[in-house]
């Protein structure tokens, strides 16, 4: 994910701050933390040009064996709140829902041919290396954290909370720890600039993958809702799109990328993209029937199919 400029860090976070040369660390690899990676929203990446370079490993690690743990970041998930006749119970349930089926199914397997261990400048890692893996069951958690929300909190604020989910469950350098925010209160920016964003923090245990998710329903259709279904039905498909086309793009660029510090990049192209910057938005964003339901995704790029697929 490509950082949006003008937002200004305020948290210890990691992210690249150069765009990365073929085969090679970046430039500007003594720098070690900056902004998070942002996911634009659809108006803000409108004209942006999905290049078709492949996708080149930078010598950082990868979660080969991804999990997600998941918090619902303050009491109002527990009081509960409505939105557009959806309940936030509703948007937990579409949310754990993809997020425990998802491990297993052929778009999630798109992950599985980029891997760690092999030489800078790999773009097929083949039989080679350590590769990512595509089990069943990476949801690993869920925990409603009952602290307060600030009515627009930092990006400290989140990374803290993320910290917390991680001290509630334990540390994985293998997962991304997901911070949800209630409806009405998110970052600024969201919604006009990002829908969401990844980054890593330091932590005791070790660096600490983490994602940020806005209500994504809260910004309408600039964070995808409606965007694969135009119509909404009882379960949120269309009301909910977002929460899976964004998840599931902050997700799969986790796992190929999770430490988006310039010395730790794993796999970006030359122009700096992540695995689900190079096909976000596009018109063959889809449905994939995950467990018992469908559920909006946008394709991922493949370097073995040298474009964007929603199934490998």
């Amino acid at each position: 994910m490509k950082r949006i400029l003008g937002l200004v860090a305020t948290l210890t976070v990691a992210l690249s701050l150069a765009t990365p040369a073929p085969a090679s660390p970046p430039s500007s690899a003594s720098a070690q933390w900056g902004e998070p990676e942002f996911f634009a929203t659809r108006v803000r990446w409108a004209g942006h040009l999905h290049t078709t370079s492949t996708m080149t490993y930078y010598g950082g690690a990868v979660q080969t064996a991804p999990a997600v743990y998941i918090s619902w970041w303050g009491p109002e998930w527990s009081t509960g709140f409505s939105t557009g006749s959806y309940t936030s119970t509703q948007a937990i349930s579409y949310t754990t829902d993809f997020f425990n089926n998802v491990g297993g199914s052929s778009w999630e397997n798109i992950t599985s041919q980029y891997c760690q261990g092999v030489a800078m400048g790999t773009v097929t890692c083949g039989s080679s290396g350590t590769h990512i893996q595509n089990a069943t069951g990476q949801l690993n958690g869920t925990w409603n954290d009952p602290t307060a929300v600030p009515a627009s909190p930092t990006q400290s604020d989140v990374a803290n909370a993320a910290l917390r989910l991680m001290q509630h469950f334990g540390y994985s350098a293998n997962a991304t720890y997901f911070v949800y925010t209630p409806s009405g209160k998110s970052m600024s920016g969201f919604g006009t600039s990002w829908c969401a964003w990844h980054a890593v923090a330091s932590s005791a245990s070790g660096p600490l993958a983490y994602a940020y998710m806005p209500y994504q329903p809260d910004a309408g259709s600039s964070c995808g809702a409606n965007f694969v279904n135009s119509t909404n039905n009882a379960y949120g498909n269309g009301y909910f799109d977002g929460f899976s086309v964004v998840g599931g793009h902050e997700y799969a660029e986790a796992e190929t990328d999770p430490r988006p510090s310039s010395s730790l990049y794993a796999w970006k192209d030359s122009g700096g993209n992540e695995i689900g910057d190079k096909c976000a938005w596009i018109s063959s964003s889809t449905n994939v029937t995950l467990g018992s339901h469908a559920y909006a995704v946008q394709p991922l790029w493949s370097n073995s199919n040298s474009g964007c697929v929603t199934s490998y």
